[in-house]
């Protein structure tokens, strides 16, 4: 079996893996890196959003082999030790979580949203496209805007 190394969350890693198994398989199975969850396999529902080299990205559908020699970060590696990024505090300060599975994937989101716009409008953030089930699309927009404050 072929291996592939890349760098998860600042550590470098190999994994053993068919070059087609999805990344999120073997962040999950292989690397017991959990936050990123499964909720599709078909980038719908993008609660498996992570980024790849800084960009959004979804394991789910984005083949290990297709990562080897990049750097991947889920929701583990985005804060700073006990210092969480600012989408993460505004995520607390707005009480944004329900039942919290898509969360990950929405921040992950979010943080790419900020990073290339740093005063987004309610359509860039309706752009995002992650699902929540238990719609707090109001309290994930105001968490943005408000993350998008403290970075400015």
């Amino acid at each position: 079996m072929p291996t592939y190394t890349f760098v998860v969350n600042g550590k470098t890693v190999t994994v053993d893996a068919p070059a087609d198994l999805p990344m999120l398989w073997a962040l999950r199975d292989k690397l017991k890196v959990r936050g990123p969850k499964y909720g599709c396999g078909i980038n719908v529902c993008k609660a498996c959003t992570s980024h790849l080299d800084g960009e959004a990205f979804n394991p789910c559908v984005t083949p290990v082999s297709a990562c080897a020699g990049r750097e991947v970060t889920t929701i583990e590696g985005l804060a700073d030790g006990d210092e969480l990024h600012p989408v993460q505090e505004a995520w607390l300060e707005q009480d944004v979580a329900q039942c919290g599975y898509c969360q990950p994937g929405q921040i992950m989101a979010a943080v790419a949203l900020l990073k290339k716009t740093k005063n987004p409008t309610d359509a860039d953030i309706d752009a995002i496209q992650n699902v929540c089930r238990c719609g707090t699309y109001f309290r994930i927009r105001e968490a943005i805007k408000s993350a998008a404050a403290k970075m400015a």
